[in-house]
C-alpha cells in the first residue's frame, strides 16, 4: 500500500528513523498504511484528499503533506484538484493555513517537473 501512495518517500522515513527510534518508523508505515489504508470503504486516491486536507489544516506538518501531495498525484488525483483541497482549507482552517499547504503544494509540482515525475491520470470524479 505504500508503495502505491509514497512510492520510496515511505522507506526513507524509516531509514531516517533507524539509527534513533527505529520502532517509532515501524509504527509510522504499519498503523497508516497496513491498518488504515487498506480498509475497502474509501479509494485510495478519496485516502490521500482527506489526508492532504488535514495536513494543510494543521498548518504544522509541511514535510508531511508534501510527502501526500505526491501520494495524492500518485494516485490519481489532479494538480488543480489538489490546489482546490489547499483553498477549500481556506475556510476551515485559515487563510496561513491554506497559503502554507499551496506553496507546499507548489514545491511538489516543481520537484515532479524537474525530475520528469508523471502524475496518475486523474480518476474521474
Amino acid at each position: 500500500m505504500l508503495g502505491k501512495i509514497d512510492g520510496e518517500a515511505g522507506g526513507r522515513v524509516i531509514e531516517s528513523l533507524r539509527d534513533i527510534a527505529p520502532d517509532l518508523g515501524r509504527y509510522v508505515i504499519e498503523f497508516p498504511f497496513g491498518d488504515v489504508y487498506s480498509r475497502g470503504v474509501l479509494s485510495l486516491r478519496e485516502r490521500e484528499i482527506a489526508t492532504v486536507a488535514a495536513l494543510s489544516a494543521m498548518g504544522n506538518a509541511r514535510p508531511q503533506l508534501k510527502v501526500h501531495v505526491h501520494g495524492a498525484l500518485n494516485v490519481g488525483c489532479s494538480r488543480q484538484e489538489v490546489v482546490e483541497i489547499c483553498i477549500q482549507m481556506a475556510v476551515y482552517a485559515g487563510f496561513p493555513a491554506a497559503l502554507n499547504a499551496v506553496f507546499a503544494a507548489r514545491e511538489v509540482f516543481r520537484e515532479r517537473d524537474e525530475s520528469g515525475i508523471t502524475d496518475s491520470p486523474a480518476t474521474p470524479r
